[in-house]
Formats: C-alpha cells, sequence, structure tokens
C-alpha cells in the first residue's frame, strides 16, 4: 500500500472558507481554532485556498434577509461576507457547544446563509448547489453529535452537498473540565478526534473536486424556474381514483 503522503490528487483549484463561531474575539484564543487549523492544514497542505474568519469579530447584523441594513439595521457586514461563501467550493462551519447546543454565533450564520438560499446559479439551481459542506464542534461537556446534526441538516436543506463523515468534534470527559487546547487537555493528540477531522477534511476536498469537475449538480429535475413553467420533470401527481 502506498505511502499516505504519496498521491496523485491536486486540489489547488479549490478555495475553502471555514466559519469559527467561538463568542471570543481576536486575539483571544479560541478552542475551536486549535481544532479548525488541523483541518486547514490538512487541506492548505494538499493546495487547498483556505480562509478563516471569526464573524464575531464583524458587525455581522441578525436576521434572515440578504442585507439587514434594508431591513432596518445601521451596519451589517454580511453582503461583504457573502461574497466569499460565493467563492468558496467548501464551506466549514466550526463553533463550541454551550448548554449542550450551537453558540448563538454559529446560529446567526446558519440564518444569514439561509437567507441567500432564495438565490440560484448560472445553471438556475438553488444557490449552494456543487458546494460541500462540513461542521467541527469542540467543547468540554456533552453535545457534539446534536450540534454536528443540526449544522449539517442546515446545509444540506439550502443545497449543499454533505459527503461521508463531514463532521468531527472533541469535548474532553463529560462534564466540565479542560479545553481544547488547555495544557494536559488531550486533545491535541486524540486519535478519535484526529481520525475524524482528517477523514472530514479529505471527504471535503474529494467530493468539492468530483463537483468542480462534473460542473456540480446536473441540472435536471431541481430547477425551480422550470418547476414554476409547468416542467414537473417525472413528477406524478396523485391519482384520486386510485384505490
Amino acid at each position: 500500500m502506498a505511502d499516505a503522503q504519496e498521491n496523485d490528487f491536486d486540489y489547488s483549484n479549490l478555495k475553502a472558507l471555514i466559519f469559527n463561531c467561538t463568542l471570543k474575539k481576536s486575539p483571544e484564543k479560541s478552542n475551536t481554532e486549535g481544532l479548525i487549523k488541523l483541518s486547514q492544514s490538512i487541506m492548505e497542505k494538499q493546495g487547498v485556498k483556505v480562509e478563516v474568519i471569526r464573524p464575531i469579530d464583524h458587525k455581522i447584523a441578525t436576521g434572515v434577509y440578504p442585507d439587514m441594513r434594508e431591513q432596518g439595521w445601521d451596519y451589517d457586514e454580511w453582503p461583504e461576507i457573502w461574497k466569499k461563501v460565493q467563492a468558496a467550493d467548501i464551506l466549514i462551519i466550526a463553533g463550541p457547544i454551550w448548554l449542550g447546543d450551537n453558540s448563538s454565533v454559529t446560529k446567526q450564520i446558519i440564518e444569514r446563509l439561509y437567507a441567500q438560499s432564495g438565490g440560484v446559479n448560472e445553471k438556475g439551481q438553488y444557490v449552494f448547489y456543487g458546494k460541500v459542506g462540513g461542521a467541527l464542534v469542540t467543547g468540554n461537556e456533552d453535545g457534539v453529535k446534536h450540534c454536528t446534526m443540526n449544522i449539517l441538516y442546515s446545509l444540506q436543506h439550502i443545497g449543499y452537498t454533505i459527503p461521508p463523515q463531514a463532521d468531527a468534534g472533541w469535548i474532553g470527559a463529560i462534564g466540565p473540565g479542560p479545553s481544547y487546547l488547555d495544557e494536559d487537555s488531550g486533545g491535541p493528540e486524540n486519535d478519535f478526534t484526529n481520525r475524524n477531522t482528517t477523514f472530514m477534511s479529505w471527504n471535503l476536498m474529494h467530493m468539492a473536486d468530483i463537483l468542480k469537475r462534473n460542473s456540480g449538480i446536473p441540472a435536471y429535475g431541481n430547477q425551480r424556474s422550470e418547476w414554476d413553467k409547468g416542467n414537473k420533470t417525472g413528477f406524478i401527481p396523485p391519482n384520486p381514483e386510485y384505490r
């Protein structure tokens, strides 16, 4: 079997965007960032251009419209951040667990993504078609699977493709305790977390590359404009006389 470092993959045509939905402003230490850096380094080694954004550092309005300034807010940096989302082939939403759930910032980002989901791409499909999504979660209490389920469901619902094993996390021992980057936490050395993060990173790259080389998801049976014109593309209405 060939060495794991020897491969013919070239993912230099891919861009990845990672939202670090920590509640801590830069430059305060973020445990979530510690796990992000593992995935980031794997992808960058394969040529992927990776950008990490801490939404808490930006003045992002709360709401479900593309530009909340049009809804009365005095500020909203989301429209500029949205351009980076549009350009990315891979999106990872990463964040901490609080009270067994995703952070308020994680929920805010998902809401702002949802605000854009009615848009379409050049093929008339919903705008997130052809992009892949993943999730990273850190904490020192229970909740990794609950949080990643919420993130991945939300991403697929708005059009992202979710590859196999597209999530990873670290929580340490159940109950309040050391965080990922704390001394002697065992987080950076945890084989289960390292394995899952590595698998997630590779699967995101593989799927993003497959979609990009094949011009995304085929544009048949999934175009809102065609449905609205009456082209139901295989839909069979129920027969009221069938018993």
